[in-house]
């Protein structure tokens, strides 16, 4: 019986949950109360999964209402594949909440904390699972909102103003969006997503249907910090709570390629994106900028939580770059460094966020020697640090080997050759970590520090572990995306 339920399940369970973190009052009692909620939705998210790849496309409609007068939850391989690294990612970066976190906030905020957590997570299972695109703009407000909190607890002072330009954009991104749907709306009458994908041929040429074309490339663009509209991100997660930064960086901006994917190749479909408009023109060009600009920015930046932000505006390049050369290969290519990005840039914010514990600082000029004192933690960061350059055995290489592939079936070798000269300005980045750890005798703080606990370590490590597993044995999650890109190729419309 409950198995039928699960897609609701999935958001019910955090969403009453997380008042509940309030009410418990005792920091250690919330924390508690949030690990394990998160581990049952991530447990939900397996078996959603494996139901999806051995049964199909699930339907799950709320209130016995059908599509499309109801809101529908429609959950394929491409969503369930999403669901399954949010929670994934949540439940992992919890174990590392009680030193990191309750170092970090005062025991006053700690319970809103975990409250304003499972918010977020609530949020970003929403928007990957609903069919129904007002419900999405919900779901997306839930998690934008708790974001904007959960940024704001930083104890650097920046960390307020970084809340507020996020706020800012963040509001400008969802207005665009809502303006958007808005106007989808007035042309078809209805916001399911796969009634809305029929409803939309005959008029998919009028100017009302073009200008919300335009207004949902601009803010959902701005969500998954598309270059140039990315300015909200380095602040964002440089001024963050250790935990909070490695949350976000490893879903909010994944969630929102995928939804970038679901409407441009779902709803509009791609004939009409890619044929008709050229949208490819664009995100190609952009994604490449994106991977050299930050690329670049980050090798001069000092402060490593904003080297990894502009690393990851890099990043999220690559995965338009594989949806603009509108392929399976290359849509493969985005779903699986979507997962693959998500598992190593989080785990060297965590490890990052050791340093933070025992120096109070991420600054490259205090980690002279930290490699020395702190070994297993800085080794973790050069492991997460090959895969984002893309060494073989990593889930980086096999995220850019695909990228590769897409760019030569389309017979766009500058492209794939750009891709490979982008690896490289990693490399400059990340020795730059690497030569001051290690090449450096520890000097003040640095001198005194120690190893990070164990139960920060476990969760860094089994992320740094996940990035050789998936790399060395790649089959799980390049079967599921390719499942995905074959979907998402064949669009919502009948």
């Amino acid at each position: 019986m409950l198995l039928e339920h699960l897609p609701i399940l999935q958001i019910v369970v955090p969403l009453m949950a997380a008042p509940l973190c309030i009410l418990l009052r005792r920091r250690e009692r919330s924390w508690a109360f949030a690990l394990v909620l998160s581990w049952v939705v991530f447990a939900m998210s397996v078996v959603m999964l494996q139901r999806v790849l051995t049964e199909g496309t699930i339907i799950y409609s709320l209130g016995g209402w059908p599509a499309p007068w109801g809101i529908e939850y429609r959950v394929d391989a491409v969503n369930a594949f999403v669901v399954f690294l949010v929670s994934l990612i949540g439940a992992i970066v919890l174990l590392y909440a009680p030193r990191s976190i309750f170092a970090e906030l005062p025991d006053l905020r700690a319970n809103l904390f975990f409250t304003a957590y499972l918010l977020c997570l609530t949020g970003m299972l929403g928007m990957a699972m609903t069919g129904d695109v007002f419900n999405l703009f919900v779901f997306l407000e839930i998690s934008s909102l708790s974001s904007y909190t959960l940024i704001a607890m930083g104890t650097d002072r920046r960390a307020l103003m970084a809340s507020y330009q996020y706020l800012v954009m963040g509001t400008v991104g969802a207005t665009f969006y809502v303006i958007g749907v808005g106007l989808l709306y007035m042309m078809t009458g209805t916001l399911n997503m796969v009634d809305l994908a029929v409803r939309l041929q005959p008029v998919l040429m009028t100017n009302t249907v073009l200008a919300a074309f335009a207004f949902l490339a601009v803010g959902i663009g701005m969500k998954l910090a598309l270059f140039p509209l990315h300015l909200w991100l380095p602040n964002a997660y440089a001024h963050a709570p250790s935990m909070v930064t490695a949350f976000l960086a490893a879903t909010a901006t994944k969630v929102s390629v995928y939804v970038f994917v679901r409407f441009f190749y779902g709803i509009f479909g791609a004939g009409y994106t890619f044929d008709q408009l050229g949208l490819d023109r664009f995100l190609v060009p952009l994604g490449l900028a994106g991977i050299f600009v930050a690329s670049l920015v980050a090798v001069f930046q000092s402060n490593v939580k904003r080297m990894l932000a502009y690393s990851s505006i890099a990043q999220v390049g690559y995965m338009m770059v594989g949806v603009g050369l509108v392929s399976v290969t290359g849509l493969t290519a985005t779903l699986v460094h979507l997962f693959n990005h998500a598992v190593m840039k989080s785990a060297l914010f965590l490890a990052i966020g050791c340093v933070v514990l025992r120096l109070g600082s991420c600054e490259l000029e205090d980690l002279r020697g930290i490699g020395k004192r702190m070994p297993v933690t800085m080794a973790a960061f050069v492991a997460g640090g090959l895969s984002l350059i893309g060494v073989p055995l990593t889930v980086g290489f096999i995220s850019k080997w695909y990228l590769v592939l897409a760019a030569l079936e389309r017979g766009w070798w500058p492209v794939a050759v750009l891709i490979l000269f982008g690896s490289l300005i990693a490399v400059a980045y990340v020795w730059r970590v690497v030569e001051i750890a290690y090449f450096h005798e520890p000097t003040g703080k640095t001198a005194q520090a120690t190893e990070a606990p164990l139960s920060m370590l476990i969760p860094v490590w089994i992320l740094t572990g996940s990035t050789f597993t998936f790399g060395i044995n790649s089959t799980f999650t390049v079967d599921i995306a390719r499942r995905g890109a074959e979907i998402l190729m064949a669009g919502l419309a009948p």
